[in-house]
C-alpha cells in the first residue's frame, strides 16, 4: 500500500474533490501484482507478469456521480485527479451551487481480517509451476492415446486496496486468488471431444496442496475420453437433475443479476418490486455471502470498504432483499450489503455477486435422481446467455447423461439447457444434501469483469427444454 497517502493527504483531496458540492467523495487505491504460466502441447505459450498501481476518485451528488483516475500516485497527482471528479459535477449542475458544502470527517480506520496466506505465490519458483504444469500434461496423456491436445494454466493475483472517504471511513484489504485450469481434447470417429477441470480459491500456492495436479488432468481427460462414446443429446422437455457444484452459475446469470439493486431500480429486472411475494418452490434459499472463507468471490471489505457479509435473498421461496451498493443504498435508505464491487481503480463501482449459491436441502442425490424415469442429468454446465429482464436464459451442457428407470446412463454429447430462471425457481421439486461450490468464475456486467463464485446442491427440475441434435 502507499505509505504517501496519509490522513491528512487523504483529507485534503476529498476536501478539493467536494469543492463544487456533493454528498460523499471517496479514493479508492489499488496495488494488483499478476502472473501467470501457460502450456500447451509440451510447450510454455506464455510466462507474464504485471503489477498494475492507480487511484480512482469519485464524488457522489444525488443521482449523479463525478469520477476520475490516475496512476500518478504522488500527491499533485492525487489532486489533480480530485480537481477532474469535482469538475465533472460541476459541469453536471444547472445554476450556481447551493447549501452548505459537505466536509470531511475524521476517519475510523477498519480492522478487517484478510484471508490467511500459507504459500505466498510470489515466494515459489517458475520452475515449480512450470513443473505442475508439465506433470498435469503427462498425466492427461498417459489416459489414452486417443488424448491428442493438452493445455494447462496456472494464475495467481494479488491485489491490494484501500477506501477511504469523506464520512470517515478507512478500510484496507490484501486479497491473494490462484487458479490451476487442465483442458484435454480427444480424438475419435466423433471427432474432437473436450474435458477440463479448473479450481481456483482466494489462498496462495497451497491450492496445489489441496489438490493433486495428476487428479485434476485426470479427470479433464477422462471427461473428453467419455464423449468419444456419448449419444448425441435428445431435443425436447424433460425432468432435469442439475448436479452439485457447476449448476450455480445458471442460478447466478438466470437469477442473481435480477437481484442486484441497481437493475431492479431500472426495471430491467424479472425481480423488480417483489419483496414478500413467493417467487420460488419452498425448497429454495438463495445466498449472496462474500464473507464466504476461501472461495473465489470472498472479500473482506467490498471496493467501496463496506465488509463483505452473507445476504439471504430468497428465503424458503420469499424473496425477501436485494444486493446493494452505496448508491443504491443511500437512494432507498437501506445499508450497503457489501456487494459494491469494480474491475479496477479506473471502474466505478456498481452492485454485484460475490458468492452466490442455493442452499442445501434434505434429500440424497441417490433419491433425486431415483424419482426419474425418463429424464437428463447435468453433471456441469458451461457459459451462456441470459436476459436479465425476462430471466430466459440459454447454457451449454458440458457434461450431461441420460437417467433411464432412475439410473444415470448413457453420456451426451454438449447440447443445450433451455429455460427462464424465475420460472425455474418455482419448478424446483427436490434439493439434495450435497452442497457444493462450483469451479471459479468471472463475471460480466457492463463491460466490467470480476472474480465470483456459485454453488448448488444436487437438484431437481420438473420441467427443462434440452436443445439437442438427436431426432
Amino acid at each position: 500500500m502507499s505509505d504517501d497517502l496519509t490522513p491528512e493527504l487523504a483529507a485534503d483531496v476529498l476536501t478539493i474533490a467536494l469543492e463544487t458540492g456533493g454528498e460523499l467523495a471517496e479514493i479508492f487505491f489499488e496495488d494488483v501484482e499478476q502472473a501467470s504460466v501457460n502450456l500447451d502441447d509440451g510447450r510454455i505459450e506464455s510466462l507474464a507478469s504485471s503489477r498494475d498501481r492507480g487511484v480512482g476518485i469519485r464524488v457522489i451528488d444525488g443521482e449523479r456521480t463525478g469520477f476520475a483516475h490516475t496512476a500518478d500516485l504522488s500527491a499533485e497527482g492525487l489532486r489533480s485527479t480530485a480537481r477532474a471528479a469535482a469538475a465533472s459535477i460541476a459541469a453536471g449542475k444547472a445554476g450556481s451551487q447551493s447549501g452548505p458544502l459537505a466536509t470531511v470527517v475524521d476517519f475510523q480506520p477498519t480492522h478487517v481480517e484478510p484471508g490467511e496466506v500459507q504459500i505466498h505465490p510470489a515466494t515459489v519458483g517458475k520452475a515449480d509451476k512450470v513443473a505442475a504444469l508439465r506433470t498435469a500434461e503427462e498425466t492427461a496423456r498417459s489416459r489414452s492415446e486417443a488424448i491428442t491436445q493438452v493445455a494447462a494454466r496456472y494464475a495467481e493475483t494479488r491485489r491490494r486496496i484501500r477506501v477511504i472517504n469523506s464520512e470517515g471511513l478507512w478500510a484496507d484489504d490484501d486479497q491473494t486468488r490462484t487458479l490451476f485450469s487442465v483442458n484435454s481434447v480427444a480424438s475419435g470417429d466423433v471427432g474432437l471431444q473436450t474435458g477440463n477441470e479448473t479450481v481456483g480459491l482466494s489462498m496462495g500456492y497451497e491450492l496445489l496442496d489441496r489438490y493433486d495436479v495428476a487428479d485434476l488432468a485426470t479427470k479433464a481427460a477422462d471427461r473428453a475420453l467419455t464423449k468419444l462414446e456419448a449419444r448425441p443429446a435428445p431435443a425436447g422437455t424433460f425432468e432435469v437433475v442439475i448436479g452439485p457444484g457447476s449448476g450455480g452459475v445458471l442460478f447466478h446469470e438466470a437469477c442473481g443479476h435480477g437481484l442486484e439493486a441497481d437493475l431492479v431500480r431500472k426495471k430491467a429486472s424479472a425481480f423488480a418490486g417483489r419483496v414478500g411475494e413467493q417467487v420460488a418452490s419452498p425448497l429454495v434459499t438463495l445466498v449472496d455471502d462474500g464473507a464466504m472463507d476461501i472461495e473465489w468471490g470472498h472479500l473482506a471489505i467490498d471496493d467501496e470498504g463496506h465488509r463483505g457479509q452473507r445476504n439471504v435473498l430468497i428465503e424458503d421461496g420469499v424473496l425477501v432483499d436485494y444486493m446493494w451498493d452505496t448508491i443504491r443504498a443511500r437512494q432507498q435508505g437501506r445499508t450497503p450489503s457489501g456487494n459494491g464491487r469494480r474491475q479496477s481503480y479506473r471502474h466505478l463501482p456498481m452492485v454485484r455477486m460475490t458468492n452466490t449459491f442455493l442452499e442445501a436441502g434434505v434429500s440424497t442425490p441417490e433419491e433425486i435422481i431415483a424419482s426419474v424415469d425418463h429424464g437428463v442429468y447435468v453433471a456441469r454446465l458451461g457459459g451462456g446467455q441470459v436476459n436479465t429482464a425476462t430471466g430466459d436464459f440459454v447454457f451449454g451442457m458440458v457434461e450431461a447423461y441420460m437417467i433411464e428407470n432412475g439410473q444415470i446412463t448413457a453420456p451426451l454429447r454438449e447440447g443445450q439447457l433451455i429455460g427462464n430462471g424465475p420460472k425455474v425457481l418455482t419448478q424446483i421439486e427436490a434439493v439434495g444434501n450435497d452442497f457444493e461450490m462450483g469451479p471459479p468464475g468471472t463475471c460480466g456486467k457492463d463491460g466490467q469483469g470480476v472474480p465470483v463464485g456459485d454453488g448448488v446442491p444436487t437438484l431437481k427440475v420438473t420441467e427443462l427444454t434440452i436443445g439437442g441434435t438427436a431426432a
